[in-house]
């Protein structure tokens, strides 16, 4: 088999499978008082300090959540309901994942003016833009590092800086699932105040999140019940899945460098032997993470190379995997020509992955253009 889907989803490590067998032995309540609750509580509050020495954190601001669509569905909504009360607009991108975008597309048909920064004719997002949308009644600006289709970087870090000096009352929120331990992402570089994390993309469990919120920011919850994580997200926590994601970062953290240095030899092998081959394009070209490249297949659909791909054991998307299918709107936006925007594959890397399997893929395009019938 090879797997080249990775930003839809990884596949857990053996430490990960691991801790969350673990978590799942060790089954106590971590509210509960009595020696479980607390060697459970115990495994929850390390991890979380294995999770936050990653992010470059302090413990006490990260909360766990079931996924990374719910950190952002929090912060969000949060930012409206506390400094949406007085500034009514929010400034984000229209390349967002679909768990920004919605909420976005919500809180405009509650009375939200939301400015949506578009990339230029270059097929970039340009952090004068970003700065520039944002103004004294600005609430919010959410924006993602790394895009999630195409892999192209936001220039979040340069937009959060100039937008904190001029607007300090205004929320900098950043989507960084496919940015977190794959390029070198702090807290006080990045400048943001909230951080969506997810646990699935650096080979944890699926089912846990992270979300990131500054000291001193006060964001309120969605879920309210028992007081669990400090009364920020109540319900019990599920002790495995916080252990394997704690799992997942401590094996990862200290090799980022390492494993971007291989993902890109990897990237720029399938970017040399796609300009080699008449009819397959490298759908976006500089300031992208080498985990993701968006090509296209001329004349041939997504979803009939995805299949032709699955049959020879080699897994690709066509797109976001939370778009099942949906036709997305991002590729568009990047500027990707008409003829090319059904012919798209998301190929996404990890450390594991090799140049070999580059090679059979290629094969395979290959075969797939003398074999299968063309878009009409």
């Amino acid at each position: 088999m090879i797997y080249f889907d990775n930003a839809a989803t990884t596949k857990p490590s053996d430490a990960v499978i691991k801790a969350v067998i673990s978590g799942l032995e060790q089954f106590g309540n971590p509210s509960s008082l009595h020696r479980l609750g607390l060697e459970a509580e115990q495994q929850r509050e390390q991890a979380r300090k294995i999770i936050a020495d990653a992010l470059g954190a302090l413990p006490e601001e990260i909360f766990f959540t079931s996924c990374a669509t719910e950190s952002s569905n929090t912060a969000i909504f949060g930012a409206a309901a506390s400094v949406g009360k007085r500034k009514k607009k929010i400034v984000t991108t229209s390349v967002e994942h679909p768990s920004v975008a919605a909420c976005c597309d919500k809180l405009e048909q509650e009375g939200f003016e939301i400015v949506r920064v578009q990339p230029r004719e270059d097929g970039k997002i340009y952090a004068e833009d970003i700065i520039s949308a944002a103004d004294d009644n600005t609430c919010l600006v959410s924006c993602m590092l790394v895009n999630n289709e195409t892999g192209s970087i936001i220039p979040v870090e340069r937009a959060f800086a100039a937008i904190r000096k001029k607007h300090p009352q205004t929320l900098l929120h950043c989507d960084c699932v496919q940015g977190f331990l794959k390029l070198p992402i702090k807290t006080k570089k990045l400048g943001a105040d909230i951080i969506s994390l997810s646990a699935h993309k650096i080979h944890g469990p699926k089912g846990i999140g992270a979300v990131w919120i500054r000291k001193g920011v006060h964001i309120p919850s969605l879920l309210l019940g028992g007081g669990q994580e400090r009364g920020f997200r109540s319900g019990t926590e599920s002790v495995p899945l916080i252990m394997g994601f704690g799992a997942a970062c401590g094996e990862l953290a200290s090799t980022v460098g390492e494993r971007f240095e291989k993902v890109s030899r990897l990237r720029d092998r399938l970017v040399r032997l796609c300009e080699q081959t008449e009819g397959i394009f490298v759908n976006i070209g500089s300031e992208c993470s080498p985990y993701i490249v968006s090509l296209s297949v001329e004349g041939l659909k997504s979803e009939v190379l995805l299949h032709f791909l699955e049959q020879r054991e080699i897994y690709v998307s066509s797109g976001s995997a939370c778009s099942k299918g949906k036709k997305s709107t991002v590729i568009k936006e990047f500027g990707v020509p008409d003829k090319l925007r059904d012919s798209v594959l998301r190929i996404s890397f990890c450390a594991e992955n090799t140049e070999a399997e580059i090679d059979e893929l290629m094969t395979a395009l290959r075969e797939a253009q003398s074999s299968l019938a063309r878009i009409r």
